[in-house]
């Protein structure tokens, strides 16, 4: 279906949408007007081919013209921009989309809208006018990367051309109507003073972490949904040398790195026939043939942890990924698990032994209750003992649960005095390290 039709098809207001919960007469006028002018610019845009934004500002200009001759100038401007948007780009989204403060933006279904500013959850009013109307937006959004969403295949993950991180479900999954759920990704990366600025961890910390990059050590970022494990997966990733070769993979490329040798690889979901679906592990296996220095994977969720912790015990030192988990010690328990999806039959002692060859270090990130987001815990994976894992803390965020006058917790970030046993490793490769990181 082109642009013009899904416009066509979209330009009928509902009556059980906005205007039904609208009573102010005024504001009633001037949704009516909104409608009027959207209908009457597409019937111009439709007798053309392939008209460019410029053209559709222009066809509104002539039609507010026409319409409402007597509207302020700065009204009728911001009402052609308003319908700019909503004819060729994301409509309501597109606010929040150029929002700085806004991280992520939750639609759920079109009576309903939140989004997260600063940590904390926001109600706004909703602009959609109808269940339509938010999957007309779903379709721009899916389709401009080749990907479909229709009740056959009511879910899909994409990404905006900023990186930005979307997923959508619609009916009948969704009993709410369409749901659509943004995790924005800043323009400009953040760096390792910005998240020190935050408060997110301190400069010893972050000292600690850049000379493990560099050192080539296994790092696993783990943490809950939204804690920030893709950001600090970002930061640390630009300690990475410049003269190394570098493969990311995704299920929706993240991860923005500055250097100039990467390849970024992104899986595939199955088509509509069922085939063609490239999954994570695929991925990893033909990276192991593209001669990497490091492998960055964006999360590991499934059989792919098996892959990923032979290449980190073959040569491949230096990998970084990200995992789900509530701790570092459930973060092995989880990787174990992981692996054991692959169907390989190893025994659990094996598996065990693997994983504590191959992960030096486990970075605990916490999305804490008053909205902040803090690397918690520093961990070293230091070996066996017996048939369990054995791992030490090296840094840690200390907080009683107290709060301040803001409503944000009180505590510090302190080493916990141990000295972690990679020190070797890490001045092997030729990188200096700090005592006074450790005390």
């Amino acid at each position: 279906m082109s642009l013009l039709q899904r416009l066509d098809r979209s330009a009928a207001p509902s009556n059980s949408g906005i205007e039904g919960s609208l009573k102010h007469p005024a504001a009633d006028a001037h949704f009516k007007l909104k409608e009027r002018v959207r209908t009457l610019t597409i019937d111009i845009l439709n007798k053309e081919t392939n008209p460019d934004s410029q053209r559709v500002r222009a066809a509104l200009d002539e039609v507010l013209e026409m319409e409402a001759p007597d509207l302020p100038r700065p009204e009728r401007t911001r009402i052609a921009m308003e319908l700019v948007d909503d004819i060729i780009g994301y409509g309501p989204l597109e606010s929040l989309l150029s929002d700085p403060e806004v991280t992520e933006i939750m639609v759920n279904g079109p009576d309903q809208m939140y989004v997260e500013k600063k940590g904390k959850l926001h109600r706004i009013d909703v602009p959609f006018r109808d269940n339509d109307h938010v999957l007309n937006i779903i379709d721009r959004i899916v389709s401009s990367i080749g990907r479909h969403v229709d009740e056959a295949s009511p879910m899909v993950d994409a990404r905006l051309k900023d990186g930005s991180r979307v997923n959508v479900i619609i009916p009948p999954l969704s009993l709410v109507g369409p749901v659509i759920t943004i995790r924005k990704f800043s323009k400009i990366p953040f760096t390792s003073q910005n998240l020190i600025e935050f408060g997110s961890i301190s400069p010893k910390m972050m000292s600690f972490l850049e000379a493990c990059v560099k050192g080539r050590l296994n790092i696993i970022i783990s943490g809950g949904t939204g804690s920030g494990k893709t950001t600090l997966l970002n930061v640390i990733s630009s300690y990475i040398p410049e003269d190394e070769r570098i493969v990311t993979i995704e299920d929706a490329a993240e991860i923005q790195l500055n250097q100039d040798h990467v390849i970024t690889l992104e899986s595939r979901p199955p088509n509509m026939e069922g085939s063609g679906q490239v999954t994570i592990r695929d991925l990893v296996r033909n990276a192991l043939r593209m001669r990497p220095d490091r492998i960055i994977v964006g999360e590991v969720r499934s059989s792919e942890a098996l892959d990923m912790l032979q290449a980190m015990n073959t040569g491949h030192d230096g990998s970084l990924t990200t995992t789900h988990a509530n701790s570092p010690r459930d973060a092995m328990a989880r990787i174990e698990t992981m692996t054991m999806m692959a169907g390989m039959e190893l025994p659990l002692n094996a598996i065990r032994n693997q994983i504590a060859s191959a992960i030096d270090i486990v970075v605990q990130q916490t999305r804490l209750r008053d909205g902040t987001r803090k690397v918690t815990s520093i961990t070293e994976v230091t070996g066996m003992e017996g048939d369990v894992i054995s791992m030490q803390e090296i840094f840690t965020f200390d907080t009683q649960g107290r709060l301040d006058n803001q409503g944000r917790f009180i505590g510090k970030f302190r080493p916990t005095g141990v000295k972690p046993h990679c020190l070797e490793k890490i001045r092997n490769n030729g990188v200096t390290v700090v005592d006074d990181w450790f005390v």
